[in-house]
C-alpha cells in the first residue's frame, strides 16, 4: 500500500533555484506540493494579509516586522531564494545633479514600499558605507495601504523620516519621467496585483553607481555579506502538528539548488577541459558558497538585516533569529 502524502500549497517566484520544485522535478519526502507561481510583491501581500498558502517565499523584513509585532503565524526555514547587492541598483535622473551617494541628501527618492527588504538593505548600506541617513532624504512610496506589506503589518513612517504616499493616479515611473522624483531605490515594472509602474524610464535615468557590478564586488570584499531578500516560510500551526515538514522541505530546496549547480557544472565542462577552470573553483564554492542555504552559513547576513530593520525604526525591538526560524533548522 502506497503511503499517503501530506498535501501542501506552496507559492514561489520563478527563478533557477525554485523551478525544479515548481515543475515537479524535485519533491520533498512525504509531501505533495500544489504549486502556484506568483510575483514576490503580490505573494508577500497575499500571505501577510490573507495567509493563503501553507508554504511560500517571504520578505525577510516583513517577517521580522511581523514577529516584532506579535504575529507568529509563520516560521522560516533557511532557504534564501533571492540575493542581490540591492544598493547597486539605485537609479537617479541624469539631470538631478547626483554623482555620488552623498548627493542623495535632500533629494526626492521613490520606493515601491518603504519597509521592503530591498529598500532596507539599500538604506542600510547608504548609512553604514556612505554616511547618508534616511532622515536626509524625502521618500515617496508607491504602494497604497490596501495593497502593501506595510498595510498588513501596521506600517507607520519612522520618527524623523519624511514619507509621502504617491497618489493612485500616478506612480514612480511617471514621476521620474516628469522630474517629480530625483531617483528610486528600486523600480518594478513586472505585472502583478500590487505594483503600478510600467513606463520605460531608461531615457531619463541611470544607475547611481556607474559600474554596479564593481560596487557589488567592493561591498562583498569589505563585508563578506551577500544580502538576502527572501526566505521560505511555513505555516507554524502545520509545524506544530508535523514538525518533520521543516527539514523535509529544506532538503528538497537544497536538492533543487544542487540540480542547478549540476547543470552549471555541465555547461562549464569545456572550460574545465580547456584548462581555463580547474577543480579549485568547485572546492572554493564548497567551502564558501555565497548563495549557501542553511542557518549557520547565513547567520551574519541575517543578523545584519535584523539590525537594519530595528535601527531604521521599523521594529520596536531587534528580533532574535531564533524567534523566526523553525527550531530543527537552527543546526543546519
Amino acid at each position: 500500500m502506497t503511503p499517503s502524502l501530506l498535501e501542501l500549497s506552496i507559492a514561489l517566484s520563478d527563478n533557477d533555484r525554485t523551478r525544479p520544485l515548481l515543475e515537479g522535478r524535485v519533491a520533498p519526502q512525504g509531501i505533495s506540493l500544489v504549486p502556484t507561481m506568483v510575483h514576490p510583491s503580490e505573494m508577500f501581500w497575499r500571505q501577510l494579509r490573507f495567509a493563503e498558502f501553507d508554504v511560500s517565499e517571504m520578505s525577510m523584513s516583513s517577517l521580522l516586522i511581523s514577529v516584532a509585532r506579535g504575529d507568529t503565524r509563520w516560521a522560516a526555514i533557511p532557504v534564501f531564494t533571492m540575493r542581490k547587492f540591492f544598493h547597486s541598483s539605485i537609479i537617479v535622473r541624469t539631470d538631478a545633479g547626483i554623482s555620488a551617494p552623498a548627493d542623495l541628501r535632500g533629494k526626492r527618492i521613490g520606493v515601491p514600499e518603504y519597509q521592503q527588504t530591498w529598500a532596507i538593505w539599500s538604506r542600510g548600506v547608504l548609512q553604514h558605507e556612505f554616511g547618508v541617513h534616511a532622515r536626509e532624504i524625502e521618500w515617496f512610496m508607491e504602494r497604497n495601504p490596501d495593497k502593501s506589506h506595510g498595510g498588513a503589518t501596521g506600517f507607520q513612517p519612522p520618527a524623523g523620516v519624511r514619507v509621502s504616499q504617491i497618489p493612485p493616479t500616478t506612480n514612480i515611473g511617471e514621476m521620474l519621467v516628469r522630474g517629480e522624483l530625483d531617483g528610486a531605490l528600486h523600480y518594478l515594472v513586472d505585472r502583478n496585483l500590487v505594483d503600478r509602474s510600467t513606463v520605460d524610464i531608461s531615457g531619463a535615468t541611470r544607475t547611481l553607481f556607474p559600474d554596479p557590478a564593481a560596487e557589488g564586488r567592493r561591498f562583498y570584499a569589505k563585508t563578506g555579506l551577500y544580502p538576502i531578500n527572501h526566505a521560505v516560510v511555513v505555516r507554524r500551526a502545520l509545524l506544530e502538528t508535523h514538525p518533520w515538514i521543516a527539514l523535509n522541505l529544506y532538503s528538497a530546496f537544497v536538492a533543487a539548488k544542487e540540480e542547478i549547480a549540476r547543470y552549471g557544472r555541465s555547461y562549464l565542462q569545456w572550460y574545465f577541459e580547456a584548462g581555463l577552470l580547474d577543480g579549485g573553483v568547485e572546492r572554493t564554492l564548497a567551502d564558501n558558497d555565497p548563495l549557501a542555504y542553511g542557518f549557520k552559513a547565513a547567520r551574519p547576513v541575517l543578523e545584519t538585516i535584523a539590525q537594519y530593520v530595528h535601527e531604521q525604526g521599523l521594529s520596536a525591538r531587534r528580533v532574535a533569529l531564533e524567534e523566526i526560524f523553525a527550531p530543527s533548522t537552527l543546526d543546519v
